[in-house]
């Protein structure tokens, strides 16, 4: 799969996507996937302690992370897997996308999606699907502006106590 790469902007303070795994998932920035995890637990507090562990478990799952940066932090995260099922075909589906509560509405979260969508097309996806939580409607109002639609429910049943 060739794999659009994120170029560094000649300003420092410009806005930049690095990803963090290779194609096979292997983790090539590791520093940014340390970094990655202060602005992922805002949408996913529950995480366990060992972030690493968890998050390379995902990665042997299919799963790939990439992060927004600028001034040398993260300001976005993104996690995201392309797999094919028998609904939408070959398809990216992003598992999070959260953007520093300190840093909304300055272009993280659309950065993000551009660079996704880039990653989608360009591994012959016909679809790009996420979840919502239905209490993020500001989430919503985004994705409503960036041209996706609401196309079914999500149900899920907890097989374990939390």
């Amino acid at each position: 799969m060739n794999r659009p790469t994120a170029t560094t902007p000649p300003d420092a303070s410009a806005l930049r996507i690095v990803d963090v795994n290779d194609a096979t998932g292997s983790v090539r920035e590791p520093e940014w996937l340390a970094k990655a995890e202060t602005v992922h637990r805002q949408l996913r507090p529950h995480l366990p302690a060992d972030y690493e562990r968890k998050m390379l478990r995902v990665f042997a799952d299919g799963g790939r992370l990439c992060v927004a940066v600028r001034d040398g932090a993260v300001t976005g995260v993104a996690v995201y897997r392309i797999h094919e099922n028998t609904f939408d075909g070959l398809h990216m589906y992003v598992d999070d996308l959260v953007t520093d509560e300190t840093r909304r509405s300055e272009g993280v979260g659309e950065a993000l999606l551009v660079h996704l969508q880039a990653l989608a097309r360009a591994a012959g996806c016909q679809t790009f699907t996420l979840d919502s939580g239905t209490q993020r409607q500001r989430a919503h109002r985004f994705y409503f502006r960036h041209g996706m639609t609401i196309v079914g429910f999500h149900f899920s049943k907890p097989m374990v106590e939390r």
